[in-house]
C-alpha cells in the first residue's frame, strides 16, 4: 500500500480550498473537501493556525471516523 500523499504531494492550494470550520477561535478544527491525484481527500487544521500543518485523510478515514463519532465511540475522549 502506497503511503498517503502530503498537501504538496497533491498539489492543493490551502489558501484557495473551501475550509469548513467547528468550533469557535483556536479551539476548532476546519475541513476540506478536494479531489486531487483522482481520489476523494479530506484536509484538516487548527482554526486557529491556518498557516500550520495540514493533516490528510482518505475519503475512506474519514467516513469510518464520521462513523465512529456518531455511534460514540470517541465519548470517553471528551471527558
Amino acid at each position: 500500500m502506497a503511503a498517503k500523499p502530503s498537501v504538496e504531494e497533491l498539489g492543493v492550494d490551502t489558501v484557495t480550498v473551501a475550509w469548513r470550520g467547528s468550533g469557535h477561535g483556536a479551539e476548532g478544527i476546519e475541513v476540506a473537501f478536494v479531489h486531487a491525484l483522482g481520489d476523494s481527500w479530506v484536509l484538516m487544521r487548527a482554526t486557529g493556525g491556518p498557516a500550520g500543518r495540514v493533516l490528510v485523510f482518505s475519503r475512506f478515514e474519514w467516513d469510518c471516523f464520521l462513523d465512529g463519532a456518531r455511534k460514540g465511540e470517541f465519548d470517553d475522549a471528551a471527558r
